[in-house]
């Protein structure tokens, strides 16, 4: 049994593509640049803020792009940023029988923290490493074995959650079982064609796995 659970953020804790979307169009728009979709959004996150606006902008003027990018979503009040339909019960649930939970998110570290502060703040989290300078974002392992570390647990003794091909990557360079997720923001073709091979459909399903 699972003595501890690291999850990915965006699109597995907590659905923040409105935001993202919103403030990301904002940017571009003040750069005089053309909006992208949502549709488009949704493909580019996963990578960290720096490559997602890297993607999303032609030329160099993406560094000024992102600077502001920075700013703004550092200060996203996450209007449109909600948790996943029985989610909560299932937080309690790990969380009553003693399991302990870390973050490890490419997002930025600032607007990591706001976020869960927000709407996590029910839960205890033993760790929030988000991207920071201090660690190598994902699928760097080194944050993720620092939470195992700062849980105080072995590596088999946890698991890694995630919803994008980026987490898959990371749980095996970390040497933890990878359980991916299929409400985010990745279909189910492509976590296995990074090597996925544990699926939850519903929140509620990650308690097989614990």
């Amino acid at each position: 049994m699972a003595k501890g659970i690291i999850f990915d953020l965006d699109g597995t804790l907590l659905n923040t593509i409105g935001d993202i979307h919103k403030v990301l169009n904002e940017c571009l728009t003040a750069f005089g640049l053309e909006n992208i979709s949502v549709e488009k959004c949704t493909r580019l996150v996963g990578h960290g803020a720096k490559r997602l606006v890297q993607d999303a902008v032609d030329g160099e003027i993406w560094e000024e792009v992102y600077k502001l990018y920075a700013k703004k979503f550092s200060e996203c009040e996450n209007e449109s940023t909600t948790l996943y339909e029985g989610e909560e019960d299932v937080l309690s649930e790990l969380q009553n029988r003693g399991v302990k939970f870390a973050v490890v998110t490419n997002k930025p570290q600032r607007a990591t923290e706001n976020v869960c502060r927000k709407l996590l703040s029910n839960y205890h989290f033993c760790a929030l490493f988000g991207q920071s300078g201090e660690y190598p974002l994902k699928p760097d392992p080194t944050a993720t074995l620092k939470a195992t570390e700062i849980m105080g647990l072995q590596k088999q003794d946890c698991i890694f959650i995630g919803d994008g091909e980026t987490d898959v990557l990371t749980a095996k360079n970390a040497g933890l079982d990878c359980v991916s997720v299929l409400w985010g923001y990745r279909t189910k073709t492509q976590l296995q064609t990074a090597g996925a091979l544990s699926f939850a459909n519903t929140f509620p399903d990650i308690l097989k796995f614990v």
